[in-house]
């Protein structure tokens, strides 16, 4: 394994299985059938299939067996896996083919299924902010008014107090929450235009069709957003935001940590090989480097903006690359942030 989000033991420091899990193959094809699905009871309820069709189509989307192995394959063909996945339904589903895919194109499967994932994953990031901000409240609550020497630019500047450093760390926590709630019009969103977004073949049912996806999927219906990825880009710069905080509290107590300074006392340490003294702020050290991944990741997610005409393959792909990285990168940096806080025995002198 080349990532090291999955690899045998890097995994063990960068790796965060539950948000690895919304990106999984598994959980991409449950959300590919979900969509699908949809889409075939709505096609039924608006009359473009007969009574019945897309009943049956969406009971065999949901349970068919699907060859993963001709997903890859086809996806090394075709650059995506929509179209060897509608073809393996569409074998299955037999003379109810006709409601599997109808009028849909394979990036509003793909879309679609990103919408559902980073729904949950704001889920996930909400609640571990959430876990984090009490957790730095309860330190203030014991450690806040220890001394400290408030520094500036690196110099020892006037006296403050362990809350005031705290509350720095602390502060934009809130925030983050309430910007993830704030992105979630922009990326919980229906995708339904068709070939070239203008939802053509459902003619006056395309509406009504998206609508009832839509609710189906608790997803919002709204305008067809092929080729316009500035929500997408809006959620990667918020996950690079709060890794920076997160990085902050990470710079901090790995000086505060130093031998001479002493401003924080932890009760865990990484060791060393060839200095078994040392105790290293192993997790504070990989809050920073978290943070300057991500910040490097978000450049190419604004690339990705540039999507030519309806629709682009080369700007897509760049999605697919660095999104779920980030997602992971974001995740494990509230874990990591949480252990750390954890390992705190004493902030500043009592």
């Amino acid at each position: 394994m080349i990532s090291v989000f999955e690899h045998p033991w890097l995994g063990g420091l960068f790796g965060d299985d539950e948000a690895a899990a919304l990106w999984s193959p598994e959980a991409q094809l449950d959300h590919f059938r979900a969509f699908e699905a949809a889409l075939a009871r709505a096609l039924e309820q608006s009359g473009l299939v007969p009574s019945g069709h897309g009943a049956v189509a969406a009971s065999v989307i949901e349970t068919a067996d699907i060859d993963l192995q001709g997903l890859a394959r086809g996806t090394g063909t075709d650059g995506l896996p929509i179209p060897n996945l509608v073809k393996q339904l569409r074998a299955v589903a037999g003379d109810y083919r006709a409601a599997v895919h109808t009028g849909a194109t394979s990036q509003d499967v793909m879309d679609t299924a990103l919408s559902l994932t980073l729904k949950a994953l704001t889920d996930l990031l909400q609640l571990r902010l959430k876990e984090l901000d009490a957790t730095l409240g309860g330190l203030t609550q014991t450690q806040g008014t220890n001394a400290l020497i408030g520094r500036t630019r690196m110099q020892a500047a006037l006296p403050i107090t362990a809350g005031d450093r705290l509350a720095s760390w602390r502060q934009p926590l809130a925030s983050h929450v309430a910007a993830l709630e704030g992105l979630r019009p922009q990326v919980e969103r229906l995708q339904l235009g068709g070939a070239v977004g203008t939802r053509g073949d459902f003619g006056e049912e395309g509406p009504q069709i998206a609508a009832q996806i839509a609710k189906e999927l608790t997803l919002i219906d709204g305008p067809v957003w092929h080729t316009d990825r500035s929500g997408v880009a809006a959620y990667a710069g918020c996950l690079s935001l709060i890794t920076g905080s997160l990085g902050k509290i990470g710079q901090d107590v790995a000086l505060m940590a130093q031998q001479g300074i002493d401003d924080v006392t932890l009760t865990v340490g990484g060791g060393s090989s060839a200095m078994p003294h040392k105790s290293n702020p192993v997790l504070a050290e990989l809050l920073m480097t978290l943070a300057r991944f991500n910040a490097t990741q978000l450049s190419g997610v604004h690339h990705a903006l540039v999507h030519e005409q309806e629709r682009s393959g080369a700007a897509w792909m760049l999605e697919w690359m660095i999104l779920p990285q980030m997602s992971v990168t974001t995740a494990r940096a509230l874990t990591a942030s949480q252990a750390l806080c954890a390992q705190i025995r004493a902030v500043g002198k009592a």
